[in-house]
């Protein structure tokens, strides 16, 4: 999950400033979980959010349209920004995009929760719990952005080798090469990939 940095910033400010304005909003973003950075957009830029010309105001509100990662509720937030006054766009990068991120994290957590309890994934539903039961934004943030994969490839190699002692029972070879090889790649992402098709197959 990335955070917005001042490259992205300088890329989008360097747009011409007549698109900016005839562009209509945009409609960026994921249904997935949001990775868009916490924090206010003032830190994609060294120059504060209070001292920013209109258009570096559009441009800021633009690079975070422009993060594929960005959620729902920031993706809608940002667009009522750039169609509204300056005023309106500051106010979104100051509190209104932070808000919006933290609301995302809550619906993209609460959607992993689902799919937890789903597949009985003990380390995923113990952490999110803690994580609701705290009710902090920031942490949420860092959780979706590194506790999440950490905690979801342990409850992936658990439900792998509850599979692998089921297939040695049953005397599943092919099944049991597969996981063999699979443990032996020791790849979080292809375990995670092997497990969906092996649960919708």
């Amino acid at each position: 999950m990335r955070q917005h940095r001042a490259s992205l910033f300088v890329m989008a400010a360097a747009l011409t400033p007549a698109l900016l304005f005839t562009t209509p909003a945009f409609a960026v973003g994921s249904t997935a979980a949001p990775a868009v950075t916490s924090t206010t957009a003032a830190a994609t830029s060294e120059k504060p959010v209070d001292e920013m010309s209109e258009d570096e105001l559009r441009a800021a509100i633009v690079a975070i349209l422009a993060d594929e990662d960005s959620g729902k509720g920031v993706v809608e937030a940002a667009n009522q920004a750039l169609n509204g006054t300056v005023d309106d766009m500051r106010a979104f990068l100051k509190t209104g995009y932070p808000l919006a991120q933290a609301e995302d994290d809550r619906v993209a957590i609460f959607r992993i929760l689902g799919r937890a309890q789903k597949n009985g994934d003990k380390r995923v539903i113990q952490e999110i719990n803690d994580l609701l039961n705290r009710n902090s934004p920031e942490e949420m943030r860092a959780w979706l952005e590194t506790g999440y994969p950490l905690a979801q490839a342990e409850d992936d190699r658990v439900a792998i080798f509850t599979i692998l002692a089921a297939a040695q029972k049953n005397g599943d070879k092919r099944l049991i090469q597969e996981i063999n090889d699979l443990l032996n790649r020791n790849s979080p992402e292809e375990m995670r990939a092997w497990l969906e098709t092996f649960r919708s197959a």
